[in-house]
């Protein structure tokens, strides 16, 4: 086994290498010799330290090297690296990772990955049925002439549409017809998006509405009635339809918002009419009206009220 110290000529070449740092270096900004590391044989790595603001804890590391039996040191590189306790970058992090609810601004793309789970081919009918109903096999589609999965009533209208002929004599009619694409038949019956919401998808967002706008929240537990008996709510369509709906009162902290049927707040559309919490009763003042005792003379020849036992001295 080799061994690992220091080539004595390449380790005592602090200067060349400090030269080198220098040179790859701000002005001022290489410090102290840290340390002399042996990379192999006749092989130092000499490590600096940096002044560089923003990197503290890192190092110039200079390497010099030396051929057998030669006495002259030569450079083979300079980097500046991190230290054992260097200020490094948080590791990085993929965008799709990184992004949130809300970071979005006006003119940014959001490209969505092929094989995203929220999402699954528009053929095959979706989570909502809002692009084509299930088939016979369950597989949300029939086979189509050209082998593609379609949603039931496109095939049918395709062949209708082979049916058609042009005007003239048999004779000039074409040998086969021409099929309209599917994506054109698709849509003409309102089924041309490329990619619908899958059932993942579909319970991914009620999760999230339910948890902003569900029954839970304080606000739903202060109201006085639920969104389901409320006026201003617009229900959705398809299976959401059973426990969603978008707020229409703008005046309600939720309007333009997917609320929970369960969700409810002071907005409510019968909140006027709702029996109200019942109130103290006023409280009683007595107001019972005192005849006024009867005058008698006094000694000065003038006339004073009568007083009850012990008035006369102060008492009441």
């Amino acid at each position: 086994m080799r061994s690992r110290t220091p080539d004595r000529l390449c380790a005592e070449a602090v200067d060349l290498a400090r030269t080198a740092a220098e040179e790859a270096a701000a002005p001022g900004t290489v410090g102290e010799h840290v340390d002399a590391v042996a990379d192999g044989d006749r092989v130092v790595t000499h490590l600096f330290e940096c002044k560089e603001p923003g990197y503290r804890g890192w190092r110039w590391a200079v390497t010099v090297a030396r051929a057998s039996r030669a006495k002259h040191v030569t450079l083979d590189e300079s980097v500046l690296l991190p230290g054992p306790d260097a200020l490094l970058a948080p590791e990085w992090v993929p965008w799709s990772e990184r992004l949130r609810p809300g970071d979005m601004g006006p003119g940014d793309l959001l490209p969505t990955e092929a094989e995203d789970l929220r999402l699954e081919p528009g053929i095959f009918g979706g989570a909502d049925g809002a692009d084509g109903a299930g088939g016979a096999d369950g597989s949300g589609g029939v086979d189509g002439a050209d082998g593609v999965r379609v949603a039931p009533g496109v095939a049918e209208l395709a062949d209708a549409e082979d049916a058609d002929v042009e005007p003239g004599s048999p004779a000039v009619q074409p040998d086969t017809t021409a099929r309209g694409s599917i994506a054109a038949v698709a849509d003409e019956l309102g089924l041309g998006r490329p990619r619908v919401l899958s059932r993942y998808g579909l319970h991914a967002a009620a999760d999230r509405w339910e948890e902003a706008y569900g029954p839970k929240t304080a606000m739903a537990q202060a109201a006085p009635a639920n969104c389901v008996s409320c006026g201003f709510l617009v229900p959705l369509a398809g299976s959401l339809r059973q426990a969603f709906g978008i707020c229409a009162n703008e005046f309600g902290p939720a309007d333009g918002h997917v609320v929970s049927l369960g969700y409810g707040c002071g907005g409510h559309s019968e909140a006027a009419v709702m029996p109200r919490p019942p109130r103290p009763a006023p409280p009683v003042i007595d107001e019972t009206v005192v005849d006024p005792l009867p005058l008698r003379p006094d000694r000065a020849g003038g006339s004073v009220e009568e007083s009850g036992p012990g008035e006369e001295f102060g008492h009441s």
